[in-house]
């Protein structure tokens, strides 16, 4: 067995709360506190995938997104904290507003290249394009894919799995339910939860990709991660439940109905949560595990955004 070197750039272990909404209690681990301009989930992987550019001892870090992109907002920071440049390549326009994680990329000073949808379905060539021509120029170039997701990546939540092992009877809870962009949270907890011995339930909420695509995928991450980093375990796939759906809008759009529960939730909690991702995965969470019960035990897994809120600021305050 294979364990890679890591950075320390996360606040962890964050906090797990017990949390009512709606006449039901429920846990909530809030992975958004997991620093201020680096909060959210992305910044377990990038301690892995940091790490490993400074061992190859790169000059920037490429990595792509949407315009909104959590991973490529907290990719940019961290770069600029550890000594890197950074190049996103993001799935947008360069005339909008720079507002939420695009106004943190911009003031951090990455460069960014947008890309229409068309083009950005081939974003891992042509970034792969870019640090050849990089190469030829004597600047090394560390490419991160999308959300952080790789076989060295996922070992952000991996490790994930051990920090909530020792701070709660994971095998009382049913499951725990996650927002799924890129796989690498799902497949990360899936071989962490092999490696410790224990049945845990991934609920995961697509909000990007199909059903049948999120499943290939985090089936690919996990294979490869035992592959190559020879870890003795079997993963049990069955234990990732895809809950699908509750993204028809489109990846950055969000209907008025899941709006309306996010901000109730704000005003009874005082927990934020983004468009893209974690306000999705809650509807579904409440859909599903909430409403009308008076407690669940399925964990809550708030993985960031709050900088996506203010760039749908009219959709809020409708």
């Amino acid at each position: 067995m294979i364990i890679p070197k890591k950075i320390s750039i996360a606040n962890i272990p964050t906090p797990i709360q017990k949390i009512e909404f709606s006449g039901c209690k429920f846990l909530i681990k809030r992975d958004d506190l997991t620093g201020v301009e680096l909060t959210g989930n992305k910044v377990r992987k990038l301690e892995y995938l940091l790490a490993e550019a400074k061992k190859q001892k790169c000059d920037y870090i490429f990595t792509s997104g949407g315009d909104q992109s959590n991973h490529a907002r907290a990719t940019a920071i961290a770069a600029a904290s550890n000594g890197f440049k950074s190049k996103l390549f993001l799935w947008g326009n360069s005339n909008q507003k720079a507002d939420g994680n695009l106004f943190l990329d911009k003031l951090v000073g990455a460069e960014i290249k947008f890309l229409n949808k068309k083009d950005y379905h081939n974003v891992d060539e042509i970034m792969e394009a870019e640090r050849q021509e990089f190469a030829k120029k004597k600047k090394k170039a560390f490419v991160i894919p999308s959300g952080g997701s790789s076989p060295l990546g996922i070992w952000g939540y991996i490790n994930f799995i051990n920090e909530l092992s020792e701070q709660i009877d994971i095998n009382k809870l049913s499951g725990i339910l996650i927002a799924n962009g890129s796989c690498g949270t799902a497949a990360g907890m899936l071989v962490g939860s092999a490696l410790l011995g224990i049945k845990l339930k991934v609920y995961s909420v697509n909000v990007l990709m199909t059903e049948e695509e999120v499943f290939a995928d985090t089936e690919k991450l996990v294979k490869d991660c035992i592959k190559n980093y020879k870890l003795n375990i079997n993963v049990d796939l069955n234990n990732l439940n895809i809950l699908d759906g509750y993204s028809r809008e489109g990846y950055k759009k969000i209907t008025k109905e899941k709006i309306e529960v996010i901000k109730q939730f704000f005003r009874e909690t005082g927990i934020l949560l983004d468009p893209v991702y974690t306000g999705k995965a809650f509807f579904a969470y409440y859909q599903n595990f909430l409403k009308d019960k008076k407690n669940s035990k399925v964990l809550f897994l708030h993985t960031g955004g709050i900088y996506g809120a203010f760039a749908k600021k009219k959709n809020y305050l409708d």
